[in-house]
């Protein structure tokens, strides 16, 4: 029984309490009781993003010759942390089934079964955690998607506030996702020959259902924020 498996139960179980527990630490504003669920997932996902983003960008800054192998050689730590990240997208994964209906969760339950299956490989298998953990930094910009939510549902969408977060959303966004993804296709595609083709077929098919995805929501952002 692999023990990257006991840390994805355990971070199913401790995101899961985080969010029956998130409405008495946060509790949510008049414009956001109509829609308590949506608070706490939206609060437990901010969690999510800065433990997961703030910690694969320390691993890559305190061990930058990890980028030097992302299959086999990792910090310790790393492993955790995807397995960490696994039992958090599965927890999301749950709570968007059980409050959601699906024509509106879909897009996002696609995206945590392709990242569910690609994160499982590196927990079970002890490789490519480097290249999760590359994925990982696309988190960081997840930080401030997920405050943007957060100050819409508080109503805050005319403050400097959420003016600033949109700024450093949108840069964040071209830096942590759409560049780190484009960086991960080419990788996929220079080692083509070093990776097993069941696990390359994989990668390929989550970068090419990704990309298109991170695009659309790029697009989203700009005419929400931007182009009104």
């Amino acid at each position: 029984f692999s023990p990257g498996l006991l840390v994805v139960a355990g971070s199913f179980a401790a995101f899961r309490l985080l969010n029956r527990g998130l409405e008495r630490l946060v509790p949510p504003p008049p414009s956001a009781r109509r829609n308590r669920w949506k608070w706490r997932n939206i609060w437990t996902s901010l969690a999510h993003s800065v433990l997961s983003g703030g910690g694969a960008l320390a691993g890559f800054y305190l061990h930058p010759e990890m980028s030097n192998d992302l299959v086999g050689t990792h910090p310790p730590g790393a492993h955790s942390l995807v397995a960490v990240s696994v039992g958090y997208f599965l927890e999301d994964f749950v709570d968007m089934l059980c409050n959601q209906k699906l024509h509106q969760s879909w897009e996002l339950l696609f995206h945590h079964s392709v990242v569910i299956i690609c994160f499982g490989i590196a927990v079970l298998l002890h490789q490519y955690v480097g290249f999760a953990l590359v994925a990982l930094l696309v988190e960081i910009n997840s930080i401030f998607l997920h405050l943007r939510q957060i100050l819409l549902m508080a109503n805050l969408v005319h403050t400097t506030c959420y003016r600033l977060n949109s700024l450093v959303n949108l840069g964040t966004y071209v830096v942590f996702r759409i560049a780190t993804l484009a960086w991960m296709t080419r990788w996929l595609f220079l080692n083509r020959q070093n990776v097993p083709p069941a696990t390359y077929a994989v990668g390929t098919v989550g970068m090419a259902i990704m990309t298109p995805m991170n695009i659309v929501l790029f697009y989203r952002l700009l005419r929400s924020d931007f182009f009104k």
